[in-house]
């Protein structure tokens, strides 16, 4: 299927080494090689001093059965996760440590993240969604394996800012996720940058609110359904996570 970009081509190299390590791609500058080397450590630190200012709430919706949905993290992994790429400071913060993988972009900026990630103890996969996407896929699918906990931010790198892309789909059906989790962000206090996708910097002491909707149950045979209803999933969180009037 189109959809799926040759996906039962890459089901049989899941277990191959990683594909998309930067280093095989382009070469730095010499400048960009001292940024590298600073730079992530102090944002890193940063993000640790300005996180513990920072208080967490949750809002969790009722599924189906009647159960309250979990707050992602405390389910083991691997699972699958979608997000917006505007929340992705406060999850740096808040889901520290817990080696989770995470899809990033093959770009110097996207190196930089990376590498400000892994300080934080994250598990960064270096590829695309979009192009090279099949390598990026690769990677995730081999994290997913290994048992780690996946989150995708669904709709980076570049946009449209919270318009769901194939990504977290094709990355379930790959791995065999049955099912994928979706969560937003809410910031009460917050800075907003003039990007594509409107960062979110909390600003220090507030409150944010983490929303988290039914889970998705992955159809394989209709996966432009479980892409518009991982849309909605996350569009609901938008929803759950915003102050009440």
């Amino acid at each position: 299927m189109g959809f799926l970009f040759g996906a039962s081509h890459v089901r049989t190299q899941v277990n191959c080494a990683h594909a998309g390590k930067l280093e095989d791609v382009q070469r730095f500058t010499l400048k960009q090689k001292i940024i590298l080397a600073t730079v992530p450590a102090l944002a890193a630190g940063l993000i640790r001093l300005l996180g513990m200012t920072w208080r967490y709430r949750d809002v969790n919706d009722t599924g189906a059965n009647g159960n309250t949905v979990p707050i992602g993290i405390t389910i083991p992994g691997p699972v699958v996760f979608a997000f917006w790429h505007r929340t992705l400071l406060t999850c740096a913060h808040r889901f520290k440590n817990k080696g989770i993988a995470i899809l990033i972009s093959p770009s110097f900026d996207g190196e930089l993240i990376a590498r400000t990630v892994e300080h934080l103890g994250f598990h960064p996969q270096r590829g695309s969604s979009s192009r090279g996407g099949a390598s990026g896929l690769r990677a995730m699918a081999q994290a997913y394996g290994e048992g780690h906990r996946c989150a995708f931010t669904a709709d980076g790198p570049r946009g449209p800012n919270m318009v769901c892309k194939p990504g977290p789909v094709q990355l379930a059906q790959l791995s065999g996720a049955t099912w994928i989790g979706a969560f937003h962000a809410q910031p009460d206090k917050r800075w907003e940058m003039r990007s594509w996708d409107r960062f979110m910097i909390p600003k220090p002491f507030a409150t944010i609110t983490f929303s988290w909707p039914t889970h998705v149950t992955v159809d394989e045979a209709a996966p432009e359904a479980t892409l518009a209803a991982v849309q909605a999933a996350l569009d609901q969180a938008v929803v759950m996570s915003s102050p009440r009037l």
